[in-house]
């Protein structure tokens, strides 16, 4: 579990992050959405330790990262997964040698246990024969299913997803969605996802934070908020031509 305590964030004398607490539990997909510049990846970094809150904390499990010392908090970060927007593979590894590095960065695991470890995961997201090919000679959802074998193989207990699905065609997103969530609720994982997709907003969306202009300005479930009263929202969820459509063909039943 990740708790946050009235957190603030600004550079200079712009203050980014306005001063908001939430809780996001394991086991849940925890979706952060909001318009760009509302502050969905200064929160992110903030969460991770890559920026320093001006005030506020950030509880992992009843610990405060900013109480921890150096080396509790390379520990904290070694139960850290993380995908990236981009995937972020090594071009030059395999991708059985880019899923095993964080094994061979954070362990002792001697390498025979490392290539062991990177197939169960290898499998665990249906990437059998794909093992010794580069990240150029498969697909983008692929290479996507790469990132999120990498970021659980070390067993993390929290999970960062920065925009998975950027980039992908929207089956391919489904099915990304769809794993995240499964991992999630499998291994007991306290997962945080930035997307600006609705369509994983609709699919996975257990918990739903939406930041405007550095405020949380609601919070709820993927049930809740096509229902919810906050016009901000609506008019965030409604934005597409595809969303409006479907609203009107909802008001007209």
């Amino acid at each position: 579990m990740i708790e946050v305590k009235n957190i603030r964030k600004g550079f200079g004398d712009v203050e980014v992050l306005k001063g908001f607490s939430t809780t996001f539990k394991p086991g849940q997909t925890n979706l952060i959405i909001g318009q760009s510049g509302s502050g969905k990846t200064v929160f992110l970094k903030t969460m991770l330790g890559l920026h320093k809150p001006d005030s506020g904390q950030i509880i992992y499990n009843g610990n405060a990262y900013s109480d921890l010392n150096e080396e509790q908090q390379r520990d904290l970060r070694e139960q850290i997964g993380m995908v990236f927007q981009g995937s972020a593979l090594f071009d030059s590894m395999t991708v059985e040698e880019n899923i095993a590095f964080p094994l061979k960065m954070f362990t002792k695991m001697k390498k025979k246990e490392r290539i062991a470890r990177a197939n169960e995961v290898i499998q665990r997201v249906n990437l059998e024969n794909a093992n010794h090919k580069l990240p150029s000679e498969i697909s983008g959802g692929m290479q996507k299913r790469v990132a999120i074998a990498r970021a659980i193989v070390n067993n993390p207990k929290y999970l960062f997803c920065d925009e998975p699905n950027s980039g992908l065609d929207p089956n391919t997103a489904t099915v990304i969605d769809n794993l995240i969530r499964e991992i999630t609720i499998e291994y007991d994982i306290t997962t945080i996802i930035n997307t600006h997709d609705m369509n994983s907003v609709m699919e996975i969306g257990d918990h739903i934070v939406y930041l405007q202009k550095g405020h949380l300005a609601w919070e709820g479930t993927r049930h809740e908020i096509f229902k919810t009263d906050n016009k901000d929202v609506t008019n965030f969820v409604y934005s597409s031509n595809l969303f409006k459509m479907v609203r009107e063909a909802q008001n007209a039943k």
